[in-house]
């Protein structure tokens, strides 16, 4: 199991929001500096800004983005972006400010249109035109397509027959993975060799072009900041101000990243249950390692006899791993997760699948699923990532998973390689990023994050030749708008005013 490592859910800002002071829809000549002929039509397009539909009260306009399908054979097609603008309240802004929320499968279009006012502190809004976009196989940008609603439903929460990691067990998840995976090359146009991190890198340098920017600003969060990375390397001398907050590590194998994921949400989970312990309405009791047992007894319970659930699914151990997740990603919803297992323990699984319906951007209400992320995130993974035989070093490996977090290891991942059906083969490499030559970059680590760990953006920060480290002490994934005034005020100076960092800048909340 590989972790979504990017905003699970979104607030939706207040309808009154300001209109921008300075005029919309204003027009600027595109950067077309060092453009090839072939690419020049790209980089020249025009852009026609209109009023969004469903954005709350004009304050938003919206555009669509046409990028080559492939960079390197700009010729063999094209496809489209979905850009989102949430013009500044100032007259004279710095210039655009592009941000992605993470995943990959967020959508940037979403963060801006919906939850600018939950994700941007004041001075970004007032001093930016914050512009968010769909990347390439994303939500309203040409999407990766793979199952309707039911179907999804079916692939995501079904439960395998026989006992876990049974050969009828096994059998089940690989013929459901094989079916997914031909759905999504049946469906998705031929787009699928095409959605990697790199690719949407250079989709960044077009807008960042057609913008009128000659440098890009950005702020990218989870594996946004991979992405802002990965367009580093591709284009220093165009980095303007990038803030990369919870950072991922570009050097990290994939069978390593899910280890130390693994870790990273048992150490989350100790920390939960420690909190929860000293709480009258948690449902455990004594020791923290008492209650940890406690939690790996209850989903062997429901992996055992799983719980029916009002809409008829079932929650079963995998299920409840996903909710447990889902909450696990911030402090802040720490007290759903106490209703969800005081629940559960009770038998009614209704409040875990709200928070795993939250984790893969589901409607509990309507059954709808919002956006495309899982699939997006699918196939991103499955080409960015190479190959790695593990079949030597799999019992090596379960060890070691088990030693990390021995209360997860169990429901954490499986044998089934979806990747293994991927109509795409895999073109990414897992290498350090230097982007010599770029501007300083400032990157973000917090202390307890579960999903990009620490050192992920120790690894980072020393990886970038221009890398400054912004340290933050907190349990939670990502830090910045979450509490801190030292970070937001250090990201704030420095998109602003250009005002970088002291390298190794410890805060709190």
């Amino acid at each position: 199991m590989m972790v979504l490592s990017g905003c699970l859910s979104a607030q939706i800002p207040d309808e009154d929001v300001p209109i921008a002071a300075h005029e919309r829809g204003e027009i600027k000549d595109a950067d077309l500096t060092g453009v090839s002929a072939e690419l020049a039509p790209f980089y020249g397009q025009e852009l026609a800004w209109e009023d969004c539909e469903g954005a709350g009260a004009g304050a938003f306009d919206c555009t669509t983005v046409t990028a080559p399908l492939d960079w390197e054979n700009p010729d063999e097609g094209e496809l489209e972006l979905a850009v989102v603008r949430r013009a500044a309240n100032e007259a004279e802004p710095v210039g655009s400010l592009l941000t992605n929320p993470g995943g990959p499968g967020g959508s940037g279009y979403s963060l801006v249109a919906d939850s600018s006012d939950y994700a941007f502190g004041t001075a970004l809004l007032d001093a930016f035109d914050i512009v968010g976009f769909d990347p390439r196989g994303v939500g309203n940008s040409t999407a990766v397509t793979c199952y309707d609603d039911a179907d999804t439903d079916a692939y995501l929460w079904d439960i395998p027959p026989g006992e876990r990691g049974s050969e009828e067990w096994t059998a089940d998840l690989e013929e459901r993975a094989e079916a997914f995976a031909d759905a999504c090359a049946a469906n998705s146009d031929g787009i699928l060799p095409y959605i990697t991190t790199v690719q949407s890198a250079r989709d960044m340098d077009l807008l960042r072009a057609v913008l009128g920017d000659t440098s890009l600003n950005y702020l990218g969060f989870s594996y946004g900041t991979f992405l802002g990375a990965t367009y580093a390397s591709l284009f220093p001398e165009k980095v303007g101000r990038l803030v990369l907050d919870g950072a991922m590590d570009p050097s990290t194998p994939g069978s390593e990243v899910g280890l130390t994921q693994a870790k990273g949400f048992e150490q989350s989970l100790r920390l939960y249950l420690e909190d929860c312990l000293d709480q009258e309405d948690c449902p455990f009791r004594g020791t923290v390692d008492e209650a940890m047992t406690d939690v790996g007894d209850l989903f062997a319970s429901v992996d055992e006899e799983p719980l029916d659930a009002a809409d008829g699914r079932r929650l079963g151990a995998d299920a409840l791993m996903t909710a447990i997740i889902s909450a696990l990603y911030s402090e802040e919803y720490w007290p759903y997760l106490t209703m969800a297992l005081t629940d559960v323990l009770a038998g009614d699984p209704g409040v875990a699948f709200v928070l795993a319906d939250s984790y893969y951007q589901r409607d509990p209400m309507t059954g709808e699923y919002i956006t495309n992320m899982n699939e997006a995130f699918t196939a991103y993974n499955c080409v960015d990532y190479p190959e790695e035989d593990l079949s030597d070093d799999e019992s090596a490996f379960e060890e070691e998973l088990a030693s990390v977090a021995p209360t997860i290891a169990p429901y954490w991942s499986s044998s089934v390689d979806l990747c293994a059906y991927w109509a795409a083969e895999p073109t990414g490499v897992r290498a350090a990023i230097d982007a010599a030559g770029a501007a300083p970059i400032v990157v973000i680590g917090t202390s307890n994050d579960p999903a990009t760990p620490y050192e992920w953006a120790e690894s980072l920060a020393s990886q970038l030749g221009s890398g400054v480290l912004i340290s933050y002490e907190g349990d939670r994934h990502t830090a910045y708008n979450a509490g801190s005034d030292c970070v937001d005020s250090a990201v704030e100076d420095y998109l602003i005013s250009g005002v970088v960092p002291e390298d190794g800048l410890s805060c709190a909340a």
